[in-house]
């Protein structure tokens, strides 16, 4: 196994998977591929292949390679059919119908049916395995199986995010006899699905190479091959494309993505995705104090960190929404003032002299400028009272430790809501019950967000939300941040589809 997160940018140049590289005088030399395959980067490792294990958004288009989710999205978010061709759910909220297509094939060659659907989203996840999709789906009792085509969803309380959690992270479809012939653990390595690629090489911290799927039901890829590298450092990342070692590339620093953008043989884009940067808030400790949070609120310039970061074009937010998604207040504003937060901290007894000591925890390189942003963040803290000490954690470990109570005060996060969905961003950010919370208070902010997880009537939820979103501002119990770009450089001689939720689908790409 090779391990790429501390290698040089010589031994990152020298494994770039279908590119053959020799060394020479070191000046980089590439041998011709094939024009249906290109390698492209990726900063983060799967460590497992079952899909429906963790709610990771930065996998999810891994993920959407190899397996197949119920419901697909369009390039504008809107919810498309998939492998279910039809959906209805009941006006209480309590029973959704899926219609099938039958002509889904696993990679083995055998045929999907609703027993598969029956085992990925009842069975498996009440086997006793610990796997998010048991939280997603916990009002589940039952999956009907009337027709190998029909599978009805029965609950035992309203679920009106249902249909956009079947297009959302830790949705997808697996096959029951397979898992169930190799077990879990080796599914976890060795996977199939029923998506347009078949992984057939995986070496962990290394690569791992897909292959078109001859049967798949969809669109067939116009490209045939895929090796992914998975490169954890950002420069490394730079490196490998600005030397020509990969086609793709992902996650570069803005700064590096307007500089590559202007090279020969190069584009680079910059967008907005329906992502948040935010810092997410515990409610105890030092940040029990409210008058502490909202300090740490408005003592963030927002719009600094844009320009230092981002070029700018990460616009700043107040709540837990971006602009376009249904939870979005566009007029309501949580002004950066250090003087008010100056206030506030002395109303405590702290101030620059006296500081209160927090913990901000943060990546270091799975999302942009993310450890970066969390030095910025503490120098602003340090100038009205606060004094935070930093802790680098690993992507992997953010769920283990907020799990076991063991994170600090904030962590500097990235939260994906590919499909828009309220839900998807404050509902599970501050419902106290759920594992994905740091809230964990019962106040008046987690009760409104618990309640709306049944509100069925769409106008009134979502009037709820945004209610809440401001609740939770002025509270403290989150401080958003920015809406997240998401960066990308790749050769002049890939055609790239984009998607508002920021998903990268080679399947959907072609070579000049």
């Amino acid at each position: 196994m090779i391990d790429l997160t501390h290698r040089t940018r010589r031994d990152v140049l020298a494994l770039a998977g279908g590119a053959v590289v020799a060394i020479a005088g070191g000046a980089p030399q590439v041998f011709a591929q094939a024009n249906d395959s290109i390698v492209m980067g990726w900063p983060v490792d799967p460590q497992t292949w079952d899909p429906d294990t963790r709610t990771t958004k930065a996998l999810q288009s891994l993920y959407k390679m190899i397996f197949d989710q119920p419901i697909g999205q369009a390039p504008d978010q809107s919810l498309i059919p998939a492998v279910v061709k039809a959906w209805k759910m009941s006006t209480d909220g309590k029973t959704l119908e899926l219609s099938l297509r039958d002509d889904v094939t696993w990679h083995d060659g055998q045929k999907m049916t609703s027993a598969d659907f029956r085992y990925t989203f009842l069975e498996r996840p009440k086997s006793g395995q610990k796997m998010d999709i048991a939280t997603v789906w916990n009002k589940l009792t039952d999956v009907e199986t009337p027709s190998p085509t029909m599978a009805i969803f029965k609950l035992n309380a309203p679920m009106p995010s249902a249909v956009s959690w079947l297009a959302y992270m830790a949705n997808f479809v697996v096959p029951k006899h397979y898992v169930e012939k190799v077990g879990a653990d080796e599914f976890s390595l060795k996977p199939i699905g029923s998506g347009p690629y078949k992984l057939v090489e995986y070496a962990r911290n290394s690569r791992v190479v897909l292959e078109a799927f001859d049967g798949y039901w969809g669109a067939k890829p116009a490209i045939k091959r895929v090796t992914v590298l998975f490169i954890k450092d950002p420069s490394a990342r730079v490196a490998m494309i600005q030397s020509g070692q990969a086609d793709f590339m992902p996650e570069v620093p803005v700064r590096d993505a307007v500089r590559l953008g202007a090279l020969s043989g190069l584009r680079s884009e910059i967008l907005p995705i329906s992502r948040i940067d935010l810092l997410m808030i515990r409610s105890d400790l030092a940040f029990a104090d409210k008058n502490v949070r909202l300090a740490a609120h408005h003592a963030i310039n927002k719009a600094a960190l844009s320009r230092a970061f981002f070029a700018g074009k990460a616009k700043p937010l107040s709540i837990p929404a971006t602009p376009g998604t249904p939870g979005y207040v566009a007029d309501y504003n949580f002004p950066y003032d250090p003087t008010k937060a100056r206030e506030l901290l002395a109303k405590s007894g702290y101030g620059p002299e006296h500081p209160v000591k927090i913990g901000l925890a943060t990546f270091n390189g799975i999302f942009n400028s993310d450890y970066d942003m969390a030095r910025a963040i503490a120098e602003m803290w340090k100038k009205v009272g606060i004094d935070a000490s930093i802790d680098v954690i690993e992507n992997t470990m953010y769920y283990e430790l907020n799990r076991s109570n063991k994170l600090p005060e904030a962590t500097l996060n990235d939260w994906d809501n590919a499909v828009g969905d309220p839900e998807m961003f404050s509902g599970y950010m501050l419902n106290p019950k759920l594992p994905f919370s740091t809230w964990k208070k019962e106040d008046e902010v987690g009760k409104s967000f618990e309640e709306l997880f049944s509100v069925t009537d769409p106008e009134q939820r979502i009037k709820g939300y945004r209610k809440a979103n401001v609740l939770a501002a002025e509270e403290g119990a989150i401080i958003p941040l920015l809406q997240a770009v998401a960066t990308r450089v790749y050769k002049n001689n890939l055609t790239v589809k984009t998607y508002q939720n920021g998903w990268l689908l080679p399947q959907m790409w072609s070579l000049k």
